[in-house]
């Protein structure tokens, strides 16, 4: 079992919006990985950066957008709750975002995911497309 990672302080993850990190998986890819707020404690929760419906990143690199304690997909609009990742509208309904284990100590977001490795703050180098969407927030 690896060493737990500090991925941020408490106080680093925005009310509204997300904090973006990346972190290397099981088989090395690197992934993009957002910490959000949550009503339940802890009062944070972490989960892949990618909208379930199709390869959608939810922060763009400017936080994601929320309404209600809701993650909102930027290309089409799903909502996934900010506490348990379920979508129940739009195209993603039914599904989930894929959780990413985390613990909250003493004021530290700390990685206790086995499937992935911490690397940095921020995403990935901006070499995917953006939005083609026309909803903004």
């Amino acid at each position: 079992m690896k060493a737990d990672s500090k991925i941020a302080d408490v106080d680093d993850v925005p009310e509204s919006g997300s904090f973006l990190f990346t972190a290397e998986d099981a088989f090395t890819n690197e992934r993009e990985l957002i910490l959000v707020r949550c009503a339940e404690p802890p009062g944070i929760e972490a989960w892949t950066n990618t909208c379930t419906h199709e390869a959608q990143r939810l922060d763009r690199g400017d936080g994601v957008a929320m309404r209600d304690g809701e993650i909102v997909c930027p290309r089409h609009g799903s909502m996934f709750d900010a506490c348990d990742g379920a979508c129940d509208n739009g195209p993603a309904a039914g599904s989930q975002l894929p959780s990413v284990e985390i613990e909250v100590t003493d004021g530290d977001v700390l990685l206790t995911d086995d499937n992935y490795t911490y690397l940095h703050s921020g995403g990935l180098a901006d070499d995917e497309p953006g939005s083609t969407s026309h909803l903004s927030f």
